[in-house]
Parts: structure tokens; sequence; C-alpha cells
């Protein structure tokens, strides 16, 4: 008993310090303990239900250990997305018509610090919602295949290289840069081989051939885990007849042990489910569950694996099995800080402030000027004399709708400019601006408003698609597809709008600008327009930006990165996964406009085109080229360098993009710009050793404006 009263003194003074010092009850509460320690003493102290509740989506608290709820669901695409307010970016495929690693990177950061502002805020009130959590389910990196896929528009676009760097520039601006700690976790999906069609993805079997799904499908997924990825997301689909999210062949032998990917891989959203309900593999919940885990799966979007207690109990998985896939889950959730004893990651005292403030808000324009791109502008229709024009008459179905400015997965800001908006904000108020809607988004023949049109100076139409027209499945809800185009054409009654204006004034210039996610036959309204202009969905800012680039304040500089085709007669079957004729490195038709595509009110020129060959031992290539702007206006060229590699097999791509650099120039100026490619980004897939080589021969590099037009090009042999 004495002796346990001199100790008391020591214990309480253990206690003491422990408590104002350390703050934390068990090892694992501890940051400063090894996380693989901390990852084994909570899996010692989880129940085996405590386990399996910790692998679904929607983790319920567990109080006994101090473990708040949390939610792995969030969204990101291009913002925060359905959690209130946030900066509304362009929609993915406009981030990408960018051209811009950088300026990616600086909206991901971005995104990144209101993700945590929003966070801390939910938490301060004991939020724990869907959509409050730091694992965002974003970047798309799936390919754009074929332009009537609505989900297209929340990917990079069609070429696996563009893709894989802005990819990589979204992911390290989310993730951020501290060695301990994760600024948010990304994600890429959808892991692989899922591009449309809408209505079949929860059972479709994708078969593409060996050198497509090498070479086209996965470069960007691979790019990605070589960065750090903290998560992948399988697919709905089948994969050479076996589901995604059960597929031992590409989550175990090929992301796993082959690229040696270390995060959590999550299901697409009750994809598990779909083994019993579209694909008809199991009959039970219990066997759905077990499929997904032995392959590899780490984290149930949905409710399967709740069933985990009772497939351990009847021996078809081990809890061992169970402790190995969890552990990577509980790695995550460490590195983000939210199993610390307290906050004390560096992104703790980021404040709602941050959300929609105004450098956010300036750079949502900057990435809107930059993604837009122009078409056509006969006799420098564009841009307009402000100071000359007396009346401007704006019509169009997306002119003053707000709701194309946003695409799909987006947040809301209380600041979105629609086109109308912009240009009312940029017309003095000498000049009269008349404004009517012409006609609906996709109605029979119904328009109002012409008549204002032979009286004004200008008339500036805005047509197109939108939210309501194309996207995800279930909730394009105009869409007659599932989401998807039966074809590329817009509806009837906008391009007759467009005749019809043509008509009512055939001498007053005519400037169309057109919203969408993905390439649109435009024939038509190419011939009916003076000047044309492509948006996409240009996020918050997209009215202003599109208004200073028609009136000159600003230079537009967007390329497309996606083909335009004329429409769908050249296209393979869309539920058909062959490369063959799709893409600029494949199609052999004429497209209406080329991959990279866009128009400046600069002009350009190039020169001095090098090739410095590679040592022995190197692993990249200097190709450097001049470019001047010998214009009188500044501009922002987007040079990009294609590479025809020898054959090595018979899907051999025509060209494919290896090296672009966006480069602001003053009118007069020249600079000297130089790729730096890497031979592992020219290589092909060798079907005989099932590897990517450098194939030897003769390579062909071409720096152009677009991928049709190449201005210099020169010949490598390679060895």
């Amino acid at each position: 008993m004495k002796s346990l009263l001199l100790k008391i003194p020591f214990i309480l003074l253990l206690f003491f310090n422990y408590g104002c010092f350390s703050q934390y009850l068990l090892p694992f509460q501890n940051p400063d303990t090894d996380i693989e320690i901390r990852i084994n003493d909570l899996l010692g102290l989880l129940t085996l239900e405590e386990k399996a509740s910790m692998m679904l989506h929607n983790n319920p608290a567990i109080e006994r250990l101090n473990i708040p709820a949390y939610n792995w669901w969030n969204e990101s695409l291009h913002g925060i997305a359905r959690a209130g307010k946030a900066t509304v970016f362009p929609q993915a495929i406009g981030l990408a018509a960018t051209f811009d690693e950088e300026l990616i990177f600086r909206i991901a950061d971005a995104i990144s610090d209101e993700a945590r502002a929003k966070h801390n805020a939910a938490v301060s009130k004991n939020n724990f919602q869907q959509y409050t959590g730091l694992t965002f389910w974003s970047p798309n990196i799936n390919i754009f295949r074929d332009p009537r896929w609505g989900r297209g528009q929340e990917t990079y676009g069609e070429d696996p290289f563009l893709t894989s760097k802005i990819g990589v520039a979204f992911v390290k601006g989310l993730q951020g840069n501290d060695p301990k700690y994760l600024k948010t976790a990304a994600c890429a999906k959808h892991f692989v081989v899922h591009s449309g069609p809408e209505e079949t993805r929860h059972n479709f079997n994708a078969l593409p051939n060996e050198t497509d799904f090498y070479e086209t499908y996965l470069p960007a997924f691979k790019a990605l885990v070589d960065e750090d990825v903290e998560s992948i997301m399988c697919a709905y689909n089948q994969l050479y007849n076996e589901p995604c999210c059960g597929n031992k062949s590409l989550l175990l032998d090929l992301l796993r042990n082959k690229w040696n990917f270390k995060g959590h891989i999550v299901t697409d959203c009750w994809a598990i489910n779909d083994f019993i309900t579209h694909q008809k593999i199991v009959d039970n919940g219990t066997d759905a569950a077990v499929i997904a885990l032995n392959a590899g799966v780490n984290l149930n979007c949905g409710v399967n694996y709740k069933y985990i207690p009772d497939a351990v109990k009847q021996g078809k998985i081990t809890e061992e099995k169970i402790d190995s896939l969890l552990k990577p889950l509980l790695r995550t959730r460490f590195k983000l800080g939210l199993l610390d004893y307290k906050d004390i990651s560096p992104y703790k005292d980021i404040q709602p402030e941050v959300v929609n403030c105004p450098e956010h808000r300036q750079l949502a324009y900057e990435a809107a000027l930059k993604s837009i791109v122009l078409l056509k502008n006969d006799k420098q229709t564009l841009p307009l004399k402000l100071e000359s024009l007396h009346k401007i008459f704006v019509t169009g179905p997306t002119m003053a709708d707000n709701t194309i400015l946003l695409g799909n997965y987006n947040g809301f800001s209380g600041n979105l400019v629609t086109f109308l908006e912009g240009i009312i904000n940029k017309t003095d108020a000498g000049t009269v601006v008349d404004y009517n809607i012409g006609t609906l988004l996709n109605t029979d023949n119904v328009f109002s408003g012409l008549y204002l049109a032979p009286d004004a100076d200008v008339i500036i139409a805005a047509i197109g698609n939108s939210m309501m027209l194309e996207g995800e499945n279930g909730d394009a809800i105009l869409s007659t597809s599932g989401g998807d185009r039966n074809d590329i054409k817009l509806p009837g009654n906008q391009i007759e709008l467009i005749r019809q204006l043509r008509e009512k004034a055939p001498e007053k210039p005519l400037i169309v600008i057109v919203t969408g996610g993905s390439a649109i036959d435009l024939k038509e309204i190419s011939t009916l327009a003076d000047a044309l202009l492509f948006a996409w969905y240009p996020g918050e800012q997209g009215g202003n930006a599109m208004a200073n680039i028609i009136f000159g304040a600003e230079n537009p500089s967007g390329r497309l990165p996606v083909t335009f085709y004329a429409g769908i007669d050249d296209l393979p079957a869309f539920d058909n996964y062959s490369m063959e004729n799709r893409t600029y490195r494949y199609f052999k038709g004429t497209p209406l406009y080329p991959f990279g595509f866009g128009l400046s009110y600069s002009t350009f020129e190039y020169a001095g085109f090098k090739i410095n060959k590679p040592e022995s031992n190197a692993n990249e290539i200097a190709i450097s080229v001049t470019v001047k702007n010998t214009s009188t206006h500044d501009g922002e060229e987007v040079a990009q360098l294609y590479v025809k590699k020898p054959v090595l097999h018979e899907n051999n791509p025509i060209k494919s993009l290896c090296g672009f650099k966006r480069v602001s120039l003053k009118a007069g100026e020249s600079r000297q710009i130089t790729f730096a490619v890497k031979l592992k980004d020219i290589t092909a897939w060798d079907t005989l050793n099932k590897n990517y080589i450098l194939t030897s021969g003769d390579y062909t590099f071409e720096v152009g404006a677009s991928a049709a037009d190449i201005k210099l090009s020169a010949e490598i042999k390679l060895e």
C-alpha cells in the first residue's frame, strides 16, 4: 500500500503532462507516432463490425474510440460541388481547352483551399454530412473517345498525353506538397475503359484491342499513379468479361503489383450491387462483396460491405484480409489529419473567407478567358469597336441562362455572370442593348424578337447545349438517350433561329456563341455566322470573359481538346471501344475543326525548329522552336508538338501529341521555347513482349498551331 501511495504523485504528474501537452489517449491518436504504428494500433482496437463500417463510404462515429463520423463522398470536378457556396471554374473540358498546366495547378490549389475552409467550418459545427469531407472523387481522366457521350464534358478530352498532363497538375494542386499531410485526397476515375453509353454503363462489357488498351485507355491513369494520386475509382462496366470493381487482373495484377499503387481503391457508387442487378454474376450481397474484396477494393460507395461480418463468419474471407484492405483507408485518414487528437495540420487555419474570394473569382475569369475558342472570324468581325455601336441585339436560349455556366458536378457561387450580364457590364451607357430569348433550348419552331435584328448594328446570339441536354444518366432531363446524344447536331429550332436572324438582317454582323461539353456539328452555323465562339460551360465568370473577348479587351486563346467532326457518319458505333477512325490520332477523314484548333486576334510565325539528338543514356529529347507574334495585337499562342512514330503494329496512330507550350507574346515579340520530350511518352506497346518500348527507326516531330496546322517538321533516328 505504501508503495502505491508513493507512486500516486508520479502517476498524477504523468496524467497532468499527458492531459496538458499530449492531449491524446491512445497511440493511434498521436500524430508524432509513425503512421504504420498508428494504423496497427487502431486495427487492434476495432471490432470486425467496426472495420466493416469504416469500409463503407458513409462511416458512422465510433464513440468509444472518439472517432468521428466521416463521409468519403465529395466532389471537386471544377470547384467544390454540391455543398453550397464555392468558386465555379469552367467545366473540366473547358479547363483542358486552356492547354495550361500551371493554370490548372493554381485552380486545383484554390479548390483545395476552399475544401479545407468548408471542412473546417463544417467540423466546427459538428457537421459530418456528405460533401463535407476531404476525399474528392476527381479528376475524371477517362478518354473522351466519342462525342455522343454526355459525361465527356467531365474529362480532359480525347488525347492521352494532354489528359495526363492536365490530370497530374490537378492532382498536385488538390493534394498539396506538405511532406506529412495531404491537403485533400484526389481520385482518378473511372478505372478503366469507361466512356458511355450512359444507358448501358452498369452492364456494358468493354473489349478494346490490346494496343488501344495500353496506348489510349491506360496512360493517364499510369501518369497519375506515378504522381501519387491517393485514390482510384473502379468503373461500373465490365472489362474483358469481368466487372471492373471485381477484376483481379486490373486491380491487383496491374494497378497494385505492376504499377505499385499504394493508395486506396473505391467503387463507383453502387457498382458492387451491379454484380447482382445488372451483370448477374451473383445473387446476394455477401457474395458480391466478397468478389470486390478479393479483387482488392478498399472502399465501397454503397452498402454491400455491410455484409463483411457475415462473409467472415461463413468462411468466405478472413479477417486478416479485411485488415489488409482497411489499412490503406486508415492511412488516407491519417494523412488528412482526420484521426489526430486535434487538427494540427498546416491547413487548420484556412478560414471561410477564402471561399469565392476575389482572387478565386479572378482565377475563374482567367480560366474562362483561356478556355473560350474562336472558331471563325470572317473579315475581322471581332473584336467589335464599342465606340461605333449604337444598338446591339442579343438573343438565344443560352444568352441569359446561368445554368450553362455550370456544366455538371458543380457548385454555386452567388456570382454567376451570364453572357447577357457580361455584355451589359461591358457596354457604355450610350449604347442600346436589346434582349429577347429568341427560342427555347429544344422546342418546336417557336421564335420571338426577330423583328429587333434589322435595326441593330450587330447581332450576338448564344445557342448550344446545357446540363439539361447532356450529362450523367438521370441528370440530363431533356436528353432522350440517358444523358448522351443520339447525334451531335444542335436542336433544329436553334439552327432555325440563326437562319432567321441571317435572313432578317443579311448585312449585319452576326456573332454566334455556342455552349456545350462536346464536339457539335456546326457546319450550317459556321456558314451563317460571321464570327463563331465555342464557350464550353465556362464557369461563373464566363459572361465577363466572353464580353471582353467580343469587345477586344482580351484576345481569345482557347484550343480544342477534342476533334470537331462534321457528323457521326464516319465514326464507329458508340458502343464500339475500338479507337479506329476516332480522335485526331486515328481519324482518316477531314474534321470540321481539328484537335488543338483555335483562332486569335494575333498572327504567329514559327522558325528555327531544332531537335537535339539525345545522349545514349538520356531519357528525354530537347526540341526547340522560335515563335513570333507578327500582328499588332498582344496575344497567346499554344504551340503543339506532335510525333509520328515508326510502325510497330497495325494500330499505329497517325500522330500523337507529345508536348505543348502556352506562350504570351506582345505584338512583334519573338521567343524560343523548348519542349523536353520524355522518351517514355513516345513509346509504343509491344504485343509480343507485353511492354512499352521505344521502337527503333525514324521519328518525325511536327510543331504547329493544331494537329492539322503544322508549321515545321524534322526527323530523327532513334535506336
